[in-house]
C-alpha cells in the first residue's frame, strides 16, 4: 500500500440504538463521540439505526410477501409473455 493516501483503520465501537447492542469492529469511521469497552479501552463510538440485532431478516421478524399473486395480476393486467 502506499503510505499516506488511506485513512486510518482503527477499532471502532458500532452501536444499535433500536437493539441495545454494540460491537466493537475495525473501520475508517471515526467519532468525536467515545465510549468504554469492556476490555477497559476507549473507543470512538458510531451509532448506526440497524444491524444484524435488529435487522427483521436476522431476527427471524421478516414477512413473507404474496409475490403468486403479484405475477397473476400483471399476467391479468398486462397478458401473459408469450414463448419464444
Amino acid at each position: 500500500m502506499k503510505p499516506g493516501i488511506h485513512p486510518a483503520y482503527g477499532p471502532v465501537v458500532f452501536r444499535d440504538n433500536a437493539a441495545d447492542y454494540a460491537f466493537l469492529t475495525r473501520s475508517t469511521l471515526t467519532s468525536e463521540r467515545t465510549v468504554e469497552w469492556e476490555d477497559g479501552h476507549t473507543y470512538p463510538v458510531v451509532d448506526v439505526e440497524i444491524s444484524s440485532a435488529s435487522h427483521p431478516y436476522y431476527t427471524g421478524t421478516a414477512r413473507v410477501l404474496d409475490t403468486a399473486g403479484r405475477v397473476e395480476r400483471f399476467e391479468r393486467r398486462y397478458g401473459r409473455r408469450e414463448d419464444r
